[in-house]
């Protein structure tokens, strides 16, 4: 029987592999959330209106990002399986299923929004008498109109940067997304508050530094991308032809249909869990914008960590390696959790700092401070399912990981945040909390499905 160490503890080569994957995707999203972070306390300073109505909207806009992730996700899951198999041919048919999803999903939610926006955005405005619900409303559409131009650039640089995550190039993206988000905080400075003789636009500058930032970070994927092609083989031609093989296709979209759905719930859900909360009034939404924006700071760990575990675990699937990915499995998940224990705490302690920085009121403040603190405690299961996400989904049990993320979400903790939020009287921070607790039983579940190496499946061997 192997020791403790010998079963959770890798050597210096296992975590130098490891971080070597991770590390960029890490600081990648670091950078991200922290310029995000002060691209929202930039917005926080025209007032809680404004704020909360970029909020509402940014919240609207995950709903599309997520359905993307879920449609590149199927792919994915063969993507880095054919590259552990050496398969360029392989990875192209991959890419171009990749674009041709991304191409309907983006019309299908131009016309949403287009058609819904205003009724979407009116489910989030409950009046609690302290704030201007009209001023929430015309900042929220005036930041919407203009951030639909962003999702065309947007699927192009996300097909591109998942096929060279899939493919081991983590930097380029890396890079990319750095330029993207530095490009995006300089513009907001200058167009959200008229700086060096440009307009004063706020939420509508704050909309188009996103829209540039997208068009910078999707050049600077694709034309690398495309420049390097005797190294990335799988990019050469690959526009030349829409064919794919049917048996391939109907294998994507077997394995892929659950993620895809998975990723539209999971992210319906959350908005869903949104509205909930923002029956507490638009103090509760600004409160649950610091609340998100800065928790997405810290949650970048495991969800670095969490993605390199579908990078790895996926190559050594497809190599036919499966002792070796349920050893490597359990490592990083161990990995992950432990040192989410140090990153939560150290969220807790600086909290109350972060929702100092906004230009609203000390009750919003008070409630983002609370919010932070809940999800650092909580950061650690967090990081452990997310890790049981990743784990079943790169076996390919994409129907059992549906079930398990977004199923969970809309059957258990939808549900809970409705009763809590329409029929009590409980504060926000109870809701919250008491939300947050039920995650245990995933947790408990993730724990027993990963325990029984339901996941362990080479998914492209008979390919």
């Amino acid at each position: 029987m192997k020791s403790f160490k010998e079963k959770f503890i890798g050597d210096r080569e296992f975590y130098k592999m490891v971080l070597m994957i991770a590390f960029p995707v890490m600081l990648q999203n670091g950078i991200t959330n922290f310029v995000n972070l002060l691209d929202n306390v930039m917005v926080g300073q025209l007032g809680t209106e404004q704020m909360s109505g970029v909020a509402i909207v940014n919240q609207l806009i995950m709903i599309y990002n997520l359905c993307i992730f879920g449609a590149l996700s199927g792919a994915s899951l063969f993507s880095s399986q054919f590259y552990g198999q050496g398969n360029q041919e392989g990875v192209r048919h991959t890419f171009r299923f990749k674009f041709i999803c991304c191409i309907l999903l983006t019309f299908l939610w131009i016309v949403i929004f287009l058609a819904g926006g205003s009724r979407l955005v009116s489910l989030y405005l409950s009046d609690d008498g302290t704030s201007d619900i009209a001023a929430t409303y015309a900042a929220g559409m005036s930041y919407l109109h203009i951030m639909l131009i962003g999702m065309i650039p947007y699927i192009f640089t996300q097909m591109y940067a998942s096929t060279l995550r899939e493919a081991g190039q983590t930097m380029v993206p890396m890079i990319s997304g750095s330029v993207a988000v530095f490009t995006n905080l300089i513009l907001n400075y200058i167009l959200i508050f008229g700086h060096f003789g440009a307009p004063k636009l706020g939420v509508a500058g704050a909309a188009a530094a996103t829209v540039v930032s997208r068009f910078v970070e999707m050049g600077i994927v694709t034309i690398w991308t495309h420049a390097h092609s005797s190294a990335y083989v799988f990019i050469q031609g690959v526009y030349r032809s829409l064919k794919l093989p049917a048996t391939l296709v109907k294998q994507i979209i077997r394995k892929g249909m659950p993620l895809l759905i998975n990723e539209t719930l999971f992210s319906i859900g959350h908005a869903v869990l949104v509205q909930c909360y923002s029956t507490r009034g638009l103090n509760a939404v600004a409160a649950l914008n610091i609340s998100t924006t800065v928790s997405n700071l810290f949650n970048v760990i495991f969800a670095a960590l969490g993605s390199s575990i579908g990078i790895v675990v996926g190559h050594l699937l497809g190599a036919g390696k499966s002792e070796e990915a349920v050893d490597t499995d359990r490592k990083m998940i161990f990995f992950s959790v432990s040192v989410c224990c140090v990153i939560g705490g150290i969220m807790f302690s600086l909290s109350s700092l972060f929702p100092k920085a906004y230009n609203t009121t000390e009750e919003v403040r008070d409630l983002a401070c609370g919010l932070i603190r809940i999800a650092s405690v909580f950061m650690p299961l967090a990081a452990f399912y997310h890790a049981a996400y990743f784990t079943l989904r790169t076996g390919g049990k994409t129907v059992i990981t549906f079930l398990f993320d977004s199923c969970y979400l809309m059957m258990i903790n939808v549900p809970t945040a409705f009763l809590l939020s329409h029929f009590t009287v409980l504060p926000l921070l109870s809701v919250y909390l008491i939300v947050q607790s039920v995650e245990i039983i995933k947790a408990v579940i993730g724990f027993i499905l990963i325990k029984k190496r339901v996941w362990v499946n080479n998914i492209v061997s008979e390919l």
